[in-house]
């Protein structure tokens, strides 16, 4: 991986996306199904927010473990829209800046993903895993320019 290159080279292209009005439920499917910890929360192609698997969790934590409390577990999965737990305000990067600029932020451990964001419109999504899987794919890391 060549640390001086854009992010467009390691990102994940056209990333799984939600609308501000999607539920709760929908966030967990996509969790679920595709083992993604990042859903950009986007209005055509524009970017409005963030939920982490965190937040998802964070909303989850009253859950209990009786069937009263499952029937009322549904109801707030399915009524609750993605915008009441969004992370809104993020940081974003374009995808011709370089991959040490991102590890720079991924160092601050603010935060493992980085929405990335071309003339105003999401075009791919740069997480700490996606650094970690090309590191091992390129046998590490290095600084070239091209």
């Amino acid at each position: 991986m060549n640390l001086l290159g854009p992010v467009r080279d390691i990102m994940t292209a056209t990333p799984i996306t939600l609308k501000p009005s999607a539920t709760i439920g929908d966030a967990a499917k996509i969790f679920d199904k595709y083992k993604v910890h990042h859903i950009p929360i986007a209005i055509d192609d524009k970017l409005v927010g963030i939920v982490s698997m965190s937040d998802y969790l964070f909303f989850r934590r009253g859950f209990l473990d009786d069937r009263d409390d499952e029937k009322i577990e549904d109801i707030r999965m399915n009524n609750y829209e993605v915008s009441y737990i969004m992370t809104k305000g993020i940081a974003t990067m374009e995808s011709d800046e370089r991959v040490n600029v991102a590890l720079d932020i991924f160092k601050e451990n603010l935060f493992h993903a980085i929405p990335i964001v071309d003339d105003g419109s999401l075009v791919g999504i740069l997480t700490t895993h996606d650094i970690i899987i090309n590191l091992a794919k390129n046998n590490g890391a290095y600084a070239e320019y091209k």
